[in-house]
């Protein structure tokens, strides 16, 4: 095999979580000076698992602060998943795994959506949690997508 490839393919194996597809934000408080507060709506897909879509919703600061990105945004998110089409799970199906991550504050603070796999229910189970570096936040969404067959597979 040809050496040029191989870094490529390595790399592949180790991919990280979904990028979001922003949908749209809708304005919760007009500001006089900079951005408004508002809640955005992003989607993506499980890298791992196609045929599972996510929304996730989630509140963003504005003002001057949040113009130049300073402001923390709060911990306040919702999330959805879906199938949205045929479901593949792969031959090892790990306990756990990150999907989705965004950082909602220039200090170390994220928004993290994790990949359960309930195997009893052969249920997806995808937990959405705020991450500080030093003390996590306890702000959490679920939302489960069950294994069924899509169409006529």
């Amino acid at each position: 095999m040809n050496p040029k490839l191989l870094l490529p393919l390595a790399l592949a194996a180790f991919a990280a979580p979904a990028l979001a597809e922003k949908i749209g934000c809708v304005t919760t408080e007009w500001k006089l000076i900079g951005s408004n507060h508002k809640v955005c709506v992003e989607s993506f897909g499980d890298p791992k698992i196609p045929g599972v879509t996510c929304h996730v919703s989630q509140a963003r600061t504005g003002g001057v602060a949040g113009s130049f990105g300073l402001a923390q945004d709060p911990s306040q998110f919702s999330l959805a998943c879906r199938q949205t089409g045929p479901i593949t799970l792969p031959e090892k199906m790990p306990k756990e795994a990150t999907v989705f991550s965004e950082d909602t504050s220039i200090f170390f603070k994220e928004t993290r959506v994790m990949r359960l796999w309930d195997e009893a229910n052969r249920t997806l189970v995808y937990l959405a949690i705020s991450r500080k570096l030093i003390d996590g936040a306890p702000a959490n969404s679920i939302s489960t997508v069950p294994v069924m067959p899509w169409g006529t597979r």
